[in-house]
């Protein structure tokens, strides 16, 4: 699996060349059900306006440097996208330096594989990027971080794919308590629960759905259920019950020191293999929120990132089970 770590300021021609290299690759998905199943340009510059209208000058932006071109725009409003699932572990380690740790689950054919450090809207943000100006995880020069997994839900609403969600928390919030709120207003497509850390040690987990209001909790663990487990069978395939159970075990009665701690994302129950049944563990990332920091680790390898000192560059990583 090749990997990269790409800095751009302002959105430019390495962005413009990430999108037309991905591009045919989103647009099959975001058309597999056909064009009339997504909405409308104006729909989803609509409902950019009234949910995150600060990100509006930058998805025009973006727009543009895609080509102008209607399908582009549409999906980049990230408007009710087509369904996806992907099955993840993220804990809070309740060290005297804040730290987050997850493990990201997914199929390795339908991932970026990309870490993108940014400056836009005069904000820097670094994390792990879907559909080129998404995040599944990050950090921004505030000092807060932000992972996701999904909540284990078969609903599916109106609302924004969660990846954009989480970069307009990176984009406008400072603290843990404003991105909770964000996180509680802005409507998603489907359930997820998100786990922002500040650099104050706050931390605060909000389970979003498509069709009830989000519940913001002080869980310092989520899996790939909320409240309680409503897709049996996912659950059953996932594991999601007794990871979260491990996790909460492991803080509450061990006391790990943090080395100890994040090495428990890379090996059952938290690690898995099973690419052949659609998704395991593409990457496990460390987030150092107050110093601004991340780590991306494999089983032997650890690429260390820093917002301050953002080095480009690219690893080749083999993952266990992938053919």
């Amino acid at each position: 699996m090749y990997w990269r770590a790409i800095s751009e300021d302002s959105p430019g021609p390495k962005w413009a060349g990430l999108f037309h290299e991905y591009w045919s690759g989103y647009r099959a998905w975001w058309l597999k059900e056909g064009e009339i199943a997504r909405p409308t340009y104006a729909e989803g510059l609509r409902a950019l306006r009234t949910h995150m209208p600060e990100m509006v000058p930058l998805y025009e932006e973006l727009c543009e440097l895609a080509g102008g071109g209607d399908h582009a725009a549409r999906f980049l409003s990230f408007y009710t996208p087509p369904a996806y699932l992907a099955s993840c572990s993220q804990a809070v380690w309740a060290g005297k330096q804040p730290v987050m740790v997850r493990n990201y689950d997914y199929n390795p054919r339908a991932f970026d594989s990309l870490v993108l450090r940014t400056n836009w809207m005069g904000r820097a943000v670094m994390g792990t990027s879907d559909g080129l100006w998404g995040l599944v995880d990050g950090v921004n020069d505030k000092g807060l971080s932000i992972s996701l997994t999904f909540g284990g839900r078969r609903v599916v609403g109106e609302g924004f794919g969660v990846p954009l969600i989480l970069r307009y928390v990176m984009q406008i919030c400072e603290t843990a308590e404003e991105a909770a709120e964000v996180l509680a207003r802005v409507p998603t497509h489907m359930s997820y629960n998100v786990t922002v850390l500040d650099k104050k040690r706050n931390y605060l987990t909000v389970m979003m759905a498509p069709d009830r209001p989000a519940v913001i909790t002080q869980r310092a663990v989520a899996t790939n259920h909320q409240e309680t487990v409503e897709w049996i069978s996912h659950a059953r395939f996932t594991a999601t019950v007794e990871r979260e159970r491990f996790l909460q075990q492991r803080l509450r009665l061990h006391h790990d020191p943090e080395e100890k701690f994040i090495n428990l994302f890379l090996r059952p129950p938290l690690y898995s293999t099973a690419f052949r049944h659609g998704f395991g563990t593409l990457y496990t990332a460390v987030y150092r929120p107050r110093k601004k920091e991340m780590e991306l680790r494999w089983p032997g390898v650890i690429w260390p990132l820093s917002l301050k000192d953002f080095v480009e560059g690219a690893r080749e990583v083999v993952l266990p089970g992938v053919e």
